[in-house]
């Protein structure tokens, strides 16, 4: 009999010590997962730098690392939500969280995060994680989209240098670039394999709206003359003035590096971490500078969907995650994270960091747009993806390589992206 109730006792021990890791808690100890979606060295290091201080300062909370991928995190986490095995701080990007939000999958943060944190970061990044009445992330990290320029030509043509303070016209764009190619050489090279955010983005320098909320929250689709301009300028660069390369128009942004290097374009339009990129594989004679984009009558305004921080509804230990995401983007580590991703912080104390205002590699240039970038205009349209994949995307695609003109390209997104769109909102 003593022996039976010695087994019975180990046995208790060994299921409880099972069950216990259930929750992220063993011996008293709470886990926390966070899933982090860095890539770039200097950015995984920050990170990994960042939940060890943590983990030395918090020994009863302990954060563990998993690396996560752009590539695959949508899908990924939506098995993981389902499969009740989603980690309980999420790194994603704001433009994701539509679906995540309204499912019922992300804690809402409104009463889990410090007043610090919630006053530090302008209401207008607080508006890209805002779904409904409920805030879903922390955006923490943004990128305007600017224009990276080769110094040694735009100095050969004497055309004037914009500046945030003096940007170039949409209309003065045209002409800098018509300018400044011939002879086998463009004055821009455009990578548009992801064409429909980048001219969603910028168009609201233009007064770019397109998606309209009616009264009852229902979203429209209809493509105004603000709309039209950006689109318009791409096309005619690549088709009238022949000053845009038309083989860039189908590749992504690190495709256009070599060409770039190499004399073939005058200027890319990039995201602004695309200056890590530059800098290490340039020539080590090139000599290249960050400009802004464009102004509209909106002035620089433009769109973003900026990085964030998430906690999964499921998890047992939102308090304990949501005070390891204060840790992590207080100020200095917010810059120190910034720095790492060659990316622009949210909170406004991080953005005055000296490191972030020097004139090397265009951060002065890039900090100065930050007061101008708005939420993305599809942010918190329910349908979007399916609309950006099956109608916008292969329009402006057709658009841009000559194949069809303005008004059906209106038509298609109009008529086609409203039936795709009221599908989501019965």
């Amino acid at each position: 009999m003593r022996g039976r109730t010695v087994c019975l006792l180990v046995l208790a021990l060994l299921l409880s010590g099972c069950t216990g890791g259930g929750d992220g808690t063993a011996h008293g100890r709470i886990t926390l997962r966070f899933q982090s979606l860095a890539w770039q060295q200097e950015s995984v290091e920050a990170n990994k730098q960042l939940v060890k201080e943590w983990n030395a300062s918090h020994p009863d909370v302990k954060v563990e690392y998993v690396q996560g991928s752009w590539d695959s995190v949508h899908d990924q986490l939506l098995t993981a939500f389902e499969g009740g095995e989603a980690p309980d701080v999420i790194h994603d990007a704001s433009d994701d969280l539509a679906d995540f939000a309204y499912g019922g999958h992300l804690a809402d943060l409104r009463g889990l995060l410090p007043g610090r944190l919630k006053a530090d970061i302008p209401q207008r990044s607080w508006r890209t994680t805002t779904f409904g009445d409920g805030v879903y992330g922390v955006p923490f990290l943004q990128e305007p989209r600017v224009l990276v320029a080769n110094a040694a030509w735009l100095k050969r043509s004497g055309v004037r240098i914009p500046t945030p303070q003096h940007p170039w016209s949409w209309a003065e764009f045209r002409a800098v670039t018509r300018q400044l190619g011939g002879k086998g050489t463009y004055g821009v090279a455009w990578p548009l394999k992801e064409p429909v955010s980048a001219t969603l983005n910028l168009s609201l320098s233009t007064g770019g709206r397109l998606f309209h909320r009616g009264a009852g929250g229902k979203v429209t689709i209809r493509f105004g003359t603000g709309d039209a301009v950006v689109p318009r300028t791409i096309h005619d660069q690549a088709n009238t003035d022949h000053s845009a390369s038309p083989t860039t128009l189908g590749s992504g942004g690190s495709d256009t590096l070599p060409g770039f290097f190499g004399g073939k374009y005058a200027m890319v339009p990039l995201g602004f971490s695309y200056r890590q990129q530059i800098a290490q594989q340039a020539p080590k004679d090139f000599r290249w500078q960050v400009l802004p984009a464009p102004a509209g009558a909106d002035g620089l305004a433009q769109g973003v969907s900026p990085q964030t921080l998430s906690i999964a509804e499921d998890s047992p230990h939102k308090k304990e995650a949501a005070a390891f995401l204060d840790f992590l983007l207080r100020p200095k580590n917010m810059v120190r994270l910034a720095l790492g991703d060659w990316m622009l912080p949210t909170g406004t104390e991080a953005l005055r960091d000296p490191a972030l205002h020097t004139t090397k590699d265009g951060w002065a240039t890039g900090t100065a747009l930050a007061a101008d970038l708005r939420s993305a205009p599809a942010q918190s349209v329910r349908g979007y993806p399916e609309w950006k994949d099956k109608v916008a995307t292969p329009a402006f695609q057709e658009y841009y390589s000559g194949a069809i003109g303005l008004d059906e390209l209106r038509d298609r997104l109009e008529n086609d992206g409203n039936l795709v769109l009221a599908r989501y909102q019965r």
